[in-house]
């Protein structure tokens, strides 16, 4: 008997971008030491966020044909994430990211990711993972563009297959200034407007997204106006703000007891895009995306900590509480 393969299912959420092997010491990097070792990367970090929330993702990225990259693919895998339109590069290697806790609320990072297999993401990685199902959300950041010409048109592409495809756009913009600067981060971005459905940012990235220098609400009104949906700001420890053509939402941050801020944003955007493929109101949202960031607080690492759709009640719990 003979069994015709079925095509994969088209998924909730498809993002793309570089994901690396991370090592995270314990002190200063110079004094050696042992490290840990992981994966890190802003759009694997949301789409395992998403996984573990019951959500169906697809992460379409590079990586090389070296154990590290073998250490990427197979850790989405384990948390549920759909790699099969990830590509292998055997010419370059997998990228690599180096966290260094210097004070105990202070941690440097350090790339080494020039000329590595996610930054030659191609568009023709994009269209594979468009074949397989279009997706309802598709998941940007302002990192991928940054890292080289063929990622940034692997971005491109996306966008313009989101619209013929009618996908809802996410667009985190993310800004990181030791990838690009920031009159080249406004200039990519700026052109991505017109196909963004739901802008995120933190207070101090939204200049990037505006043509000239304007007051906060004048800012928010231009964005709205220019065909954004939805405008969410992350305002770290004073929580976060919604704006729509309709109204304006705050909410503020979860109180726990703060272990590692790293990776706080990208499961902020899991909770917000969860809630929105729920079919949640704008408030609902905001909430889950403000309890899910305070469980990436409250862990230690990017991902570790990103809660599963029982665990979301936990942050309600007194002080003390075991959970037999």
């Amino acid at each position: 008997m003979t069994h015709t393969p079925h095509a994969p299912a088209a998924p909730d959420v498809l993002t793309l971008g570089e994901t690396m092997m991370a090592l995270r010491g314990g002190g200063p990097l110079k004094l050696g030491g042992t490290m840990d070792v992981s994966i890190a990367g802003a759009e694997s970090n949301v789409a395992i966020g998403l996984s573990r929330l019951g959500h169906a993702v697809r992460w379409a990225g590079a990586v090389g044909d070296d154990e590290a990259g073998e250490l990427v693919l197979r850790t989405l895998r384990a948390e549920g994430v759909d790699v099969g339109a990830a590509t292998r590069d055997p010419s370059v290697p997998t990228g690599l990211l180096l966290f260094e806790p210097r004070l105990p609320d202070v941690t440097r990072v350090h790339y080494y990711r020039a000329g590595s297999a996610g930054s030659r993401l191609t568009p023709a990685a994009v269209d594979a993972a468009f074949a397989g199902g279009a997706p309802r959300v598709l998941h940007l950041t302002g990192i991928t563009p940054a890292l080289g010409p063929s990622a940034a048109e692997a971005c491109r592409r996306a966008l313009r297959l989101a619209r013929d495809h009618g996908t809802q756009v996410c667009l985190d913009v993310n800004f990181r200034s030791r990838l690009w600067s920031a009159d080249e981060a406004a200039t990519e971005l700026r052109g991505w407007l017109p196909y963004v459905d739901v802008l995120i940012a933190s207070d101090d990235e939204l200049p990037l997204c505006l043509p000239t220098p304007s007051p906060d609400s004048e800012s928010e009104k231009s964005l709205l106006s220019g065909g954004i949906r939805e405008l969410v700001v992350k305002l770290g420890a004073r929580g976060a703000t919604v704006h729509t053509a309709d109204d304006t939402l705050h909410s503020p941050a979860r109180q726990v007891q703060a272990v590692d801020a790293v990776g706080a944003g990208d499961a902020f955007v899991a909770g917000y895009l969860s809630a929105l493929l729920d079919d949640a109101d704008v408030a609902t949202r905001l909430d889950r995306a403000v309890t899910t960031g305070a469980f990436a607080v409250a862990s230690r690492g990017d991902w570790e900590g990103a809660p599963t759709r029982s665990e979301l009640p936990l942050l309600t719990a007194a002080a003390g509480t075991v959970v037999r």
